[in-house]
């Protein structure tokens, strides 16, 4: 079943709201970044070196999802300076190309999960006072077509991504059933296969593309739908 995207009300710009977004150096972060900027938002791109990020319509910020302390420094310091957050988008993952669960190496697992997934829901965790001070503050992760299990069988090795993926899924149901009636719109778009460092050189899309469900998903109005999964701007099954 899809929702198309006519049935959703959205914000017409961005201009009073601050943003944050995770891995935005590079790839669909750094697409996210410019189009949420571009919309009139204020930007913090998280980065592991905040020198890769050269826009200069947008705030670097250092941010390693894997080290609580840069978790904690980028939030305080977005409340120092704006005093809210209105939208975090859970973009910086990576992909570990491991065979099937019995040949897994446990450090790939263990490294992936930490990326995708604990990241997200510490960094999620500690923006969570900010992004409920005002009336619809919006969490958007990204998510994949290999994390999808409701429609049958998952197969076709690389466990650690997909597990993370579900796992992230599980985050934005839970986000919505916990928060939902506070105001907050947790929703997870699959981008698609993208040409970026993780998709390869083969990948049909463009960052561009992969950006643009969650640049959309960002512009989601107060009492939007959340806790779905999107695709091209319509609803998936997980």
């Amino acid at each position: 079943m899809s929702q198309p995207h006519s049935e959703v009300d959205l914000k017409p710009d961005l201009t009073d709201d601050v943003a944050l977004i995770t891995g935005a150096n590079r790839g669909i972060g750094a697409e996210i970044a410019a189009g949420l900027a571009e919309l009139g938002a204020t930007v913090y791109a998280g980065a592991r070196d905040p020198n890769d990020v050269t826009a200069a319509d947008q705030r670097a910020v250092e941010l390693d999802v894997t080290d609580d302390g840069q978790i904690r420094a980028a939030v305080d310091r977005i409340e120092r300076e704006r005093g809210s957050l209105d939208v975090l988008v859970n973009n910086a993952g990576i992909f570990s190309r491991s065979g099937p669960l019995h040949e897994m190496d446990e450090a790939d697992f263990d490294r992936t999960m930490a990326v995708n997934l604990r990241g997200p829901v510490l960094l999620t965790k500690r923006a969570l006072p900010l992004l409920l001070d005002g009336p619809g503050g919006r969490v958007v992760s990204m998510s994949s077509g290999l994390g999808r299990f409701t429609e049958g069988r998952m197969e076709g090795e690389y466990p650690p991504y997909r597990l993370s993926k579900v796992g992230l899924g599980g985050l934005t149901a839970y986000l919505d059933g916990e928060y939902g009636d506070r105001g907050l719109i947790a929703n997870a778009a699959s981008p698609g296969w993208v040409r970026t460092d993780m998709g390869g050189d083969g990948a049909p899309r463009p960052p561009s593309k992969g950006a643009e469900t969650p640049v959309w998903l960002a512009r989601f109005a107060p009492g939007s739908p959340g806790g779905l999964l999107w695709k091209d701007r319509e609803r998936v099954p997980w």
